[in-house]
């Protein structure tokens, strides 16, 4: 053997006696790594949750909202020029998006139902609340249904944490099985030991109740300071998603709770306030590979009143949806029917604004041709991933999908699918 081949085998002996060394030393950190982070969630991503007080919740609400919305866009945005000069969209993207929006507040106006047991129903006598669970119950599994639903209750804090677990208890007792999609959110989570708590309460109605174990899955709503910062100086989010063994869906950011608990006057408080961009990007990063979802918070300045009112509440919505959207935030909260115009022309203009960039540089990288950028797979999942939720929400179509990029909706899902991280 020459020097040449003698140095490339003792090197490979050498590397092969190391990596069985690793491997054996770093086996506890990749069984970790493997399980905590198993990448980003795959399914339909919806855009928005709508919250409806329990009270004024009926079988007909879906339906309802989507008249209203409509009933809005015919006033305040009759034509695509009058759409666009509303929301401030460049007429030629408005001219593109309004027969979209109309579509949608057509077929499926509401993406995500939240019916509301805590801030937005307030406190009511035992028995008012009980009844008021089992007709929303009963309303839920009757009603116009939605892709995503659920309820949130009151919060584990020990003041309402009796009232909050009943309420759940008597919901989930007069559904019956829950529909697809059907999440609760935990509000006002101050330690990880009340994720814990939420997982141990899933777990036993879930046996009380006959359902599949793990079946019953929530969300984290974030806002109070103790959720992005605990006694010991150290975020506590990325902990309460691990304690919640799997069950933990999304992360739901509160705009007022957590303004006001930070001294944010009243007319300040915004999801575009300092504090809220701070919380967001813990929030963000604390769920980043788990497979657990971020969420925007709401705007309280609603579409209601006179044309240059409704306009200008528009035009503020449509620009904070478009805020969340670039900064990678795909869900925010929506309160009033009216801001449905304003939250799908928002969405529908930035995945038609992005579609044909995204889907030209998804086709030159998946064909290996020169398209002027030197993309990684992990930006080419990240393409794949915008395109998937445009798919999902109705911006994009199908057959356009194929003819821009030369797959189909399967193949670009398991594009957006691939290795991550943790595999």
């Amino acid at each position: 053997m020459n020097g040449p081949d003698l140095a490339t085998g003792l090197a490979a002996e050498l590397s092969a006696e190391l990596s069985a060394e690793l491997d054996v030393r770093l086996a506890a950190a990749d069984e970790r790594l493997r399980t905590a982070y198993p990448g980003e969630p795959t399914g339909r991503h919806p855009v928005h949750t709508v919250y409806v007080p329990a009270d004024r919740y009926t079988p007909d609400t879906v339906r309802t909202w989507g008249e209203q919305a409509r009933a809005a866009l015919a006033a305040h945005g009759r034509t695509a020029e009058e759409f666009a000069d509303a929301l401030g969209l460049p007429p030629g993207t408005a001219a593109e998006v309004y027969d979209l929006v109309l579509a949608k507040l057509e077929r499926e106006p509401v993406e995500d139902l939240r019916i509301d047991f805590e801030d937005g129903y307030g406190d009511r006598p035992d028995a008012e609340e009980d009844a008021a669970a089992r007709a929303a119950a009963k309303a839920l599994a009757s009603g116009d249904g939605t892709p995503f639903c659920g309820i949130r209750f009151k919060s584990f804090e020990a003041p309402t944490r009796r009232r909050g677990l009943r309420t759940l208890a008597i919901f989930l007792e007069a559904l019956g099985p829950p529909p697809g999609g059907f999440v609760v959110t935990l509000p006002k989570v101050t330690s990880v030991e009340q994720v814990e708590a939420m997982t141990l309460a899933a777990e036993r109605l879930e046996a009380a109740h006959g359902l599949p174990h793990g079946s019953l899955r929530f969300e984290i709503q974030v806002e109070t300071p103790q959720a992005i910062m605990g006694v010991d100086g150290v975020s506590p989010l990325a902990p309460m998603i691990h304690a919640s063994a799997g069950r933990c869906t999304g992360l739901h950011y509160g705009t007022y709770d957590y303004s006001a608990a930070l001294g944010v006057s009243a007319a300040h408080q915004s999801v575009e306030h300092p504090v809220a961009d701070h919380a967001k990007a813990v929030m963000r990063v604390a769920a980043a590979g788990t497979g657990v979802r971020v969420c925007d918070g709401s705007t309280n300045v609603l579409p209601v009143g006179d044309g240059d009112t409704v306009r200008a509440a528009w035009r503020l919505h449509a620009r904070l949806v478009r805020r969340a959207l670039e900064d990678g935030v795909h869900q925010g909260w929506d309160l009033h029917p009216a801001q449905l115009p304003s939250r799908y022309a928002a969405v529908y203009a930035f995945f038609r604004e992005g579609l044909p960039g995204a889907a030209a540089r998804l086709r030159g990288y998946l064909e290996r041709r020169e398209s002027g950028f030197l993309d990684e797979p992990a930006t080419a999942r990240a393409m794949a991933g915008f395109l998937a939720r445009g798919l999902d929400c109705g911006a994009v179509g199908e057959a356009e999908l194929r003819d821009l990029t030369g797959v189909t909706p399967a193949e670009l899902r398991a594009v957006r699918g691939g290795p991550s991280c943790a595999s």
